[in-house]
């Protein structure tokens, strides 16, 4: 009699489960991350103009790196995202460097305070 009651109680578990299972797998689908659709290695590649900007605290900062900086900076999580990512990583980028970008541009709006990583942007 205890046997049936244990094999029902497995199976009612691994049914729960799976049904779960499917349900959070349908559910994350629809996610892209901090970029929306945009691959964020791609998107670390379009900064390559400034890649020398978030090396060097003194680097100039030409027009042309501030206009591809204000035009990211609508996105702070995606920007932090392409900061961070793989790309450059290789680059060479340090992205305590790269969150001044805005501040070395004059550029008015952007996100102070907000952090990226462990470096808010200033």
């Amino acid at each position: 009699m205890e046997t049936p009651v244990k094999y029902m109680c497995i199976l009612v578990f691994v049914v729960s489960m799976t049904i779960a299972g499917f349900n959070g797998v349908d559910g994350t689908s629809n996610y892209y991350g901090p970029c929306g659709k945009h691959d964020i290695e791609k998107e670390a590649q379009k900064l390559a103009p400034c890649t020398y900007a978030a090396k060097y605290f003194r680097a100039p900062v030409s027009e042309r790196r501030c206009t591809i900086m204000e035009k990211k900076l609508n996105n702070p999580s995606c920007l932090c995202a392409i900061l961070q990512s793989r790309t450059a990583y290789n680059a060479g980028v340090r992205p305590e460097v790269a969150v001044t970008i805005p501040k070395r541009c004059n550029i008015a709006v952007r996100p102070v305070g907000h952090k990226c990583g462990a470096f808010p942007f200033v």
